[in-house]
């Protein structure tokens, strides 16, 4: 993995963040270290307000010699690294107002399992695919990494194949099980995202997961792999299954997204969306849609039609499918989460509404 740096800076920080269980800390100047715990961003209690300079003493004995000149030039830089044998810890360093300011996420060594992540049951079946392209989306820090990264290690632990991840920066650690896995860090171990995907194929994978699909290229190339017989995990940033059909497509110029329709009918597997919501007793619990790429679904993307498909996901439960707002609700009405949070991470009321009075759940009066 990534050579040794000094993170005696933010040791105490991380230690911090690490006791009160959140996932994120932000280092600015002008302001005192603050951490996310349960999704809420606050100041540590007692900690001093740091100055800019302070900001970037710490910062830089972060970073390789690679990476500091990655930042002198770009002006941000992405980077990882273990944190006292017992979390990965994911950086940003970047300039905002012509100051540096870091944002590091902790991620814990141990990979969560389905039943801890409560997983639908489609993430057991999409492991045990031959071939085909799943995608898992969701805002920013919605757990999309720790799921990809539990399903990626079912596999690791009962199918013998190899599995090559492309991820800038590496998050969680594989190793070789029932699996061989190859991780390849942008940076460290291939200059470019595209150089990476580009010499993919050269390097016999059974199974591919790219970080994150970042422009047409990197879809074309998960599309294509996905074709030829691999198993590709891919990730995105929108809120439901629908919006990561039409995003792919809509990356296309015009003329090419009829075919990309086609291609995207035929190779797609499954799209898991998540969300993270308060849990009612303190901490975060995931949120989940499913669409399963059935006959009907793949006739959907053909024809252009997804708005159709939420239709679709309401009522096929049999297959696997729901929508968001059916696990809201099911989360609602078991007192995990409380109505008012289900309302706020919902975008489709009529639906959540459908969900809670077809559970039997009285909705509140206004």
């Amino acid at each position: 993995m990534a050579p040794d740096v000094d993170v005696s800076g933010v040791d105490q920080w991380i230690q911090i963040l690490w006791e009160n269980q959140g996932s994120d800390l932000l280092l600015a100047g002008g302001s005192a270290p603050r951490i996310r715990v349960n999704g809420r961003l606050i100041p540590v209690e007692g900690a001093p307000v740091l100055a800019a300079g302070d900001v970037s003493k710490l910062a830089f004995p972060l970073l390789t010699k690679g990476q500091q000149k990655t930042f002198d030039e770009m002006m941000d830089v992405d980077f990882a690294f273990s944190w006292r044998d017992l979390a990965r810890v994911r950086g940003s360093i970047f300039t905002q107002r012509g100051q540096t300011a870091i944002s590091l996420r902790i991620i814990p060594t141990k990979i969560p399992s389905f039943e801890q992540l409560g997983l639908p049951w489609v993430a057991e079946w999409v492991s045990t695919q031959p071939r085909g392209f799943v995608l898992v989306t969701g805002p920013t820090g919605s757990g999309k990494s720790t799921t990809l990264a539990s399903i990626i290690d079912r596999i690791n632990d009962t199918r013998a194949t190899h599995i090559l991840t492309i991820e800038d920066p590496v998050e969680y650690v594989h190793h070789h099980k029932v699996s061989a896995v190859s991780q390849r860090e942008i940076g460290l171990d291939s200059p470019s995202f595209e150089r990476a995907l580009r010499s993919a194929l050269r390097e016999d994978p059974d199974i591919l997961l790219l970080g994150e699909m970042r422009d047409i290229d990197s879809i074309q190339m998960a599309l294509t792999m996905a074709e030829t017989g691999h198993l590709v995990f891919a990730t995105l940033h929108t809120n439901d299954a629908p919006q990561a059909i039409d995003r792919i497509i809509d990356v296309f110029p015009a003329w090419r997204q009829e075919q990309t329709r086609v291609q995207l009918a035929a190779s797609l597997t499954a799209i898991i969306a998540q969300r993270l919501v308060p849990k009612n007793d303190g901490g975060m619990v995931a949120a989940f849609e499913v669409l399963v790429a059935t006959s009907p679904v793949r006739n959907l993307i053909r024809e252009g039609r997804s708005n159709q498909l939420i239709n679709v996901m309401f009522t096929n439960a049999k297959e696997g499918m729901q929508v968001m707002e059916a696990d809201l609700a099911k989360l609602v009405v078991d007192g995990t989460i409380s109505y008012e949070s289900a309302v706020a991470t919902s975008a489709h009321q009529k639906e959540l509404t459908r969900s809670l009075e077809f559970l039997g759940f009285k909705i509140p009066k206004e």
